[in-house]
């Protein structure tokens, strides 16, 4: 048993509304010499999904209740022990290993941002998908841009041996869409200020100028609560948090709101009709090329992030994107179109603390003060004697896991700043190790079952000389970062295996389903996905290895 994925054709767009954002001209990075020989039996579309922040645990915890989607994705191949085998568990590196079928330290993806302190510009920290060479691009409002992945994807492997490949791809999130889809691309979609944009070299097409004026409709209009399934009620309970509470909320959006609307589970839904569209416009599945078209669902990680995973919050959101994900398939059936399916998520996440506290985790915690970027400066400036003039000492720390020194320091201020930092953080109680960029680069890439991982195999494969940070900081089991607030009460982040875990799911009609307890890991995919469709690359190409999905007899990694 094998699964698929797919690249995507050139495509024509249809010429609407300008974009607002750019793609900036990058090198691309090495193609490995791939060729195709697509098998007669092969789909004609490839639906690479993901779900933001959807763990083992979640899919396990609400797997009984699905009706829509879920269904039939749990009849097929299903690996409930996936892993983003990596430490830095965020969205933007793991949606990276998704489809390139590498670890972040080869896609060049370390975190969703880092820090250039020696950057020309005022702002030194960059995020993963912007141009920063760009005057107009800052984190929050980016230039975007391909040119900081620095492996290919399989769209981009399959249109490099068959250039009429269809390589599409819509989420909520840029980093999402731009992760998976890669360099080489027909068509990539996110929810910007006003709906859904592109790069701004690009313009948007005619379908999306007709989502985004539904969305427009919906949004002036609002809406009340959603509904709440009766299987929800065991965790429809409040629990307070300083002066607010979470546990109860039903995401009515007032007229006109259009930031609680793209915030809560109704993004997943646009997604969806956005993704159909995309099928139609651009004519995907409709010849013997296979089209890979990915689709990423933010709202259960946007719904996570403000009210944990274990309210009714994200009760609510999962049967929302269960009926997104039974749209999504009932309209490719519709449409006749010969298709296979893989779902799996970018990362895990942790509850809410507070409520983990009173559901047997005593030592679920918040992230102590003392381990900020401002905090450890001050410590480490008073024991060495070391300052600077301009900007902070250090950059990072606290919710990134990584700090990052001021350029101006010295190499004789290193040999000072460096052990004084590392045995500040070390005699922290909340922290589980510490490692510095000299060490990481002596380890070598890990391999294995992602499950026996050491904590240094972790942090190596998700390590970028020149991005990560100069010292790694790992908190221990249970601290969430960030101070809690309306709408920020949760995360993710850590080497620990609930951020680690996802599951892997593949379908296709008329595949013999099974259910697979091995711990296999999310850069599996793209290469078990390139056996089904015919697509050969060299040893190397990937970290990952071919799964057979095939219950019968045949192996679907050797066609």
């Amino acid at each position: 048993m094998r699964f698929l994925t797919c690249s995507l054709a050139s495509m024509a767009m249809a010429l609407a509304a300008p974009a607002m954002a750019k793609e900036a001209p990058a090198a691309a990075p090495a193609m490995p010499a791939v060729t195709e020989q697509v098998p007669a039996d092969a789909p004609k579309l490839i639906v690479a999904i993901a779900v933001d922040q959807f763990s083992a645990d979640l899919f396990a915890q609400y797997r009984e209740h699905y009706a829509k989607g879920f269904t039939r994705l749990l009849q097929g191949a299903v690996f409930a022990q996936g892993f983003q085998s990596h430490a830095a568990t965020e969205t933007c590196p793991g949606h990276s290993t998704l489809l390139t079928g590498v670890h972040p330290a080869r896609t060049g993806i370390t975190a969703n941002s880092w820090f250039l302190p020696g950057i020309a510009r005022a702002e030194k920290e960059v995020y993963c998908v912007e141009d920063e060479t760009d005057p107009k691009s800052t984190p929050d409002k980016p230039v975007v841009t391909t040119r900081h992945l620095m492996a290919p994807t399989l769209g981009d492997l399959m249109k490099k041996a068959n250039p009429k490949t269809i390589n599409a791809a819509v989420s909520a999130k840029d980093r999402a869409a731009v992760m998976m889809s890669g360099h080489d691309t027909d068509a990539v979609y996110w929810i910007g200020d006003n709906g859904f944009t592109t790069f701004a070299n690009r313009r948007i097409s005619k379908a999306t100028v007709a989502e985004n004026a539904e969305l427009t409709r919906r949004i002036a209009a609002g809406d009340g609560p959603l509904a709440v399934p009766g299987w929800c009620g065991n965790v429809d309970r409040a629990t307070p948090i300083g002066d607010f509470t979470i546990g109860t909320w039903r995401f009515p959006v007032a007229a006109g709101d259009y930031k609680t609307f793209v915030n809560g589970p109704r993004v997943d839904t646009a997604t969806a009709e956005m993704a159909v569209r995309m099928v139609d416009e651009l004519g995907m599945g409709k010849d013997a090329v296979p089209d890979v078209l990915s689709v990423s669902f933010s709202a259960t990680d946007k719904v996570g992030h403000a009210y944990g995973t274990e309210g009714v919050e994200m009760c609510v959101q999962m049967n929302v994107l269960d009926q997104a994900l039974g749209y999504l398939f009932d309209q490719l059936d519709a449409r006749g179109i010969d298709y296979e399916v893989v779902l799996s998520a970018d990362h895990g996440g942790f509850d809410a603390p507070e409520r983990q506290q009173l559901r047997g985790n005593p030592d679920a915690r918040r992230i102590d003060t003392a381990l900020t970027a401002k905090a450890l400066a001050a410590a480490v400036s008073q024991d060495t004697g070391v300052t600077v003039k301009n900007g902070p000492l250090f950059y990072g720390a606290g919710e990134s896991g990584s700090v990052w020194l001021s350029a101006e320091l010295t190499d004789a201020d290193k040999a000072k700043v460096i052990p004084a930092l590392v045995a500040r953080l070390k005699a922290n109680p909340q922290i589980a190790a510490v490692y510095t960029q000299d060490q990481i680069m002596q380890w070598p890439e890990p391999k294995g079952n992602p499950q026996d991982w050491t904590m240094e195999q972790k942090v190596r494969a998700s390590f970028v000389p020149g991005r990560s940070g100069e010292v790694q900081m790992l908190t221990k089991r249970g601290v969430v970062p960030g101070k809690a607030s309306p709408g920020k009460v949760a995360t993710h982040g850590s080497p620990w295996d609930y951020d680690r875990r996802v599951p892997m799911l593949f379908w296709r009609k008329g595949m013999a389903g099974f259910e697979q307890p091995t711990p296999v890991e999310t850069v599996d995919i793209a290469p078990t996905l390139a056996a089904t469709v015919g697509l050969s690359a060299p040893a190397g190409t990937w970290d990952g290895r071919c799964l057979d999905i095939d219950a019968s007899e045949a192996d679907s990694c050797r066609r």
